[in-house]
């Protein structure tokens, strides 16, 4: 069973930084894709950033290009996503998502990805 466990989510100050990790067990192989994806109270998930294992190739939103980095490493199967400059407008409850296999896009869509961790809630204070 593929199991996804984020965490490093927390309380930050506007301005401030966060970096969340994922880590991902249950499969075996290189050939998948790890992302992010966040969920405001009152608005739907919207992907974030996700990076591929195989090439390294990434994909970011464009409200989150320049103020985060996504990374991963392969040994571990895990991902991390550095999160600088925060604004209040990034207090979410952030997910990490993976999709297995030699064909898949980098691409924020959430119907690629397999399957998805819990969860880790940000809250940014103004």
């Amino acid at each position: 069973e593929v199991q996804l466990v984020e965490s490093g989510g927390g309380l930050v100050q506007a301005g401030g930084s966060l970096r969340l990790s994922c880590a991902a067990s249950g499969f075996t192989g290189d050939d998948y894709v790890m992302g992010w994806f966040r969920q405001a109270p009152g608005k739907e998930r919207e992907g974030v950033s996700c990076i591929s294992a195989t090439d390294g190739s990434t994909s970011y939103a464009d409200s989150v290009k320049g103020r985060i980095t996504i990374s991963s490493d392969i040994s571990k199967n895990t991902v991390s996503l550095q999160m600088n400059e925060l604004k209040p407008e990034s207090t979410a409850v952030y997910y990490c998502a993976i999709a297995i296999g030699s064909r898949v896009v980098v691409e924020l869509r959430e119907h690629v990805f397999d399957h998805w961790g819990q969860g880790t809630k940000v809250t940014v204070s103004s």
